[in-house]
């Protein structure tokens, strides 16, 4: 059994103090270099745009900081909105990223559940999916080719020279986010690490399905990780604080603002996303939070792990309104604390 590693997953909020952008970036810099130095496997930065929900809808841009920053934490996107880029050009950044960062670059992609923010872009929901997999298609000829060749529905590329190569080969690591069988059996047949979400026994049911797939193999035209043995991984939100009562004051009013920001577009178009919740109690027990004092949260990781058995754990550590003090004193206790312990589980 492979050894557990965990990971930090960011949004990168709007702070509800109205901080300068400058220093809200700073603050998280400075929060990504701490975990390189407490040996955190991999930082992951979503991508969302026209929301308070992301202030850095350029993920390169922070990512490449990042880069300058660290030495051994892994860096990327989870995930690149495929639809929203022109793949020749992401190939270029990709490249160039996985460069600047010694290798370390870890790639995210997905087509975005946000109709709005799809829109604002001029392309359909309907026809995101059908956009995705061909990007897919053609970014991962074109980090492994001298020349790209490809005509398809959405892009038609005759011999495009690819002059910039990715530093690992034949490429860096391809994940995808899902909450679905049909996101499970994808990530599974196209070998890409996975990263699931949502309540923890349909993460275990996912989980297992999603190495269940694995196992009978993969056609190696379609796979995404030749270099690599599959990960699957979950994602929860996470608060520790020096007792359960500070910990769930503080919480709850990040999970209120974290809330905001998630439906702010979609509140703002009198629609509601009925696959969230505002109650930080009833997000707890659901398992998509993780919140409390050190034994608390001990306990509440030791039961995700035992009901979805991943082989990596991504934790939010700042979100909602949350302060970068009470985000880095949680990220410390967790790292000095609680990783240890279960690291050697």
């Amino acid at each position: 059994m492979r050894e557990l590693r965990f990971g930090i997953f960011d949004h990168v909020e709007r702070t509800s103090s109205g901080g300068p952008l400058n220093q809200l970036l700073q603050e998280r810099l400075a929060l990504i270099e701490a975990a390189d130095r407490a040996g955190i496997w991999g930082y992951h930065v979503a991508e969302h745009h026209f929301t308070p929900l992301s202030m850095a809808p350029s993920q390169n841009l922070l990512l490449a900081a990042a880069a300058a920053r660290t030495t051994k934490i892994r860096l990327g996107p989870m995930v690149y909105l495929l639809p929203l880029y022109h793949p020749i050009r992401l190939i270029e950044e990709i490249c160039t990223l996985d460069h600047l960062c010694g290798g370390r670059l870890e790639i995210g992609v997905g087509r975005g559940i946000s109709p709005y923010e799809l829109a604002y872009f001029g392309v359909p929901i309907l026809e995101s999916r059908a956009r995705f997999q061909e990007a897919l298609e053609v970014i991962l000829k074109g980090l492994r080719n001298p020349h790209l060749l490809h005509h398809g529905r959405f892009y038609a590329l005759e011999n495009v020279p690819m002059e910039l190569r990715p530093l690992q080969t034949p490429n860096p690591g391809f994940w995808y986010g899902a909450n679905n069988e049909d996101g499970a059996t994808f990530a599974a047949q196209h070998g890409l690490n996975v990263v699931f979400l949502g309540q923890s026994e349909n993460v275990g049911r996912l989980t297992a399905l999603y190495r269940e797939v694995r196992a009978r193999g993969i056609d190696e035209a379609l796979n995404a990780n030749p270099q690599g043995a599959a990960t699957a991984g979950i994602i929860r939100h996470f608060f520790v604080a020096d007792s359960d009562r500070e910990a769930r004051t503080i919480g709850e009013s990040a999970w209120q603002a974290y809330y905001n920001n998630t439906e702010k577009l979609w509140s703002d178009n009198h629609v509601k996303w009925i696959a969230h919740t505002d109650d930080l109690e009833v997000a707890v027990k659901r398992g998509i939070a993780i919140v409390g004092s050190v034994g608390a949260v001990r306990d509440q990781l030791a039961q995700h792990l035992e009901v979805t058995k991943p082989d990596y754990v991504i934790l939010a550590f700042a979100w909602g309104n949350m302060t970068a003090a009470h985000a880095r004193r949680s990220f410390d206790l967790f790292a000095s604390k609680i990783m240890p312990e279960l690291v050697r589980r």
